[in-house]
């Protein structure tokens, strides 16, 4: 077992990131429930999806000081909302089994969202929506939580003033998100409605004074889960992440876990925070699993790829042709197998710690490693269908 000082004890990767029966998974993957297609994959079969992680719009309504998605600039293309129900239609049909609107941009900003949360729900797929909260209606919200897996806000400081220096808006915002977040926890509590409702930090080292009061303020509005998690940077290190710092976070990082009780869990992302940035596969495997579209409707294989500078990757757009089309075409699995060969190497070619790195990780193991499909626990996690 990998064992390592950080800041005076001993710590073990198994101590860090073991979940206990009952927790939702939030630093790992769920492929060990999806046999079936895993073990179609591993037989050379062309798999649907089971999650599309994807956006309806480039636009964001905030400019946070650690956002890829500056770094994900490709041609703009309009998500009519014609466009948007015949890809939910189209991803329910060929066997997707979960959409969340996260990605690239802020899909608040998209007009269609509402729309799009209940078409998804009522073709039979499981929906997720990842937001900064600002512009999303409370009016609405009666009406989407019943169709939501789950609600995830973005949000990475407790206090208006830092929020407003980190996630580049105005510190009134900060009420306005929070009075939303009490909400949509009333309504979930007064319809005993099944959704999870969390809060995501995104951490920089310089963030670290906000880590507890975040903590401490998830408790306070009664969501299910805060998820302390790293910051990605792309292959030439543009965002300036610097990973050694995170080392010297672990003690306030389990501090803040040790604030969970009960129905509210926190949840350091320790496999990613203490990785160092660092790949140990070389082939991108996770793709054909938990595809990316941009909130411009570019298919590209991940977020990491959605840049104009890596067309040679991308795979067509939703807006110009029917996912359907796209997914069944040549073209999408010439980049699929090329980001699985000799080709490509996930150490040097992409940037660090993207959507689908437990789930490489996992695939990556299974191919060299551990012959044979591990069996999964008895009992199905939350949110078994994002993996």
């Amino acid at each position: 077992m990998t064992e390592r000082v950080i800041s005076g004890f001993d710590i073990t990767m198994a101590e860090i990131i073991k979940d206990k029966m009952n927790e939702l998974i939030l630093d790992g993957h769920k492929l060990n429930w999806h046999r079936d297609r895993v073990e179609a994959w591993l037989a050379g079969e062309r798999i649907a999806p089971i999650t599309i992680d994807c956006a309806l719009t480039r636009r964001c309504s905030y400019k946070c000081v650690y956002c890829y998605g500056q770094l994900q600039a490709n041609d703009e293309k309009k998500m009519t909302k014609e466009v948007i129900l015949r890809f939910l239609d189209d991803a329910a049909q060929i066997g997707v089994k979960a959409i969340s609107f996260v990605s690239d941009g802020e899909s608040t900003c998209s007009p269609y969202l509402y729309d799009a949360i209940l078409r998804g729900r009522s073709n039979g797929l499981d929906m997720a929506l990842g937001t900064n909260g600002f512009l999303l209606k409370d009016e609405r919200l009666e009406e989407i939580l019943p169709a939501l897996t789950y609600l995830r806000f973005n949000i990475s400081a407790a206090e208006p003033k830092r929020y407003a220096e980190i996630m580049g808006c105005k510190e009134s915002n900060f009420l306005k998100v929070i009075n939303t977040i009490k909400k949509t926890v009333q309504i979930k509590n007064e319809k005993k409605l099944p959704v999870t409702l969390g809060l995501q930090m995104v951490l920089l080292p310089h963030f670290a004074d906000q880590i507890i009061p975040l903590a401490r303020l998830g408790k306070e509005l009664g969501v299910d889960y805060t998820v302390i998690k790293h910051c990605s940077d792309d292959e030439e290190g543009k965002l300036g992440v610097n990973y050694s710092k995170y080392f010297d976070l672990v003690e306030l990082l389990k501090q803040a876990e040790s604030l969970s009780c009960g129905n509210y869990l926190v949840k350091a992302k320790w496999s990613k925070i203490l990785s160092g940035g660092k790949r140990v596969y070389s082939r991108c495997y996770g793709p054909p699993f938990i595809m990316q579209f941009s909130g411009s409707g570019l298919v590209a294989p991940c977020g990491m790829l959605f840049n104009s500078k890596y067309k040679k990757y991308h795979i067509g757009n939703i807006c110009e042709k029917p996912f359907k089309e796209i997914w069944k075409s040549d073209r999408y699995w010439e980049v699929i197998n090329l980001l699985a060969s000799e080709n490509f190497d996930a150490r040097k070619m992409c940037g660090s710690l993207c959507l689908q790195h437990k789930v490489n990780e996992f695939l990556w193991k299974l191919k060299k490693e551990e012959p044979g499909l591990p069996q999964a626990r008895q009992e199905i996690p939350p949110h078994v269908n994002f993996i």
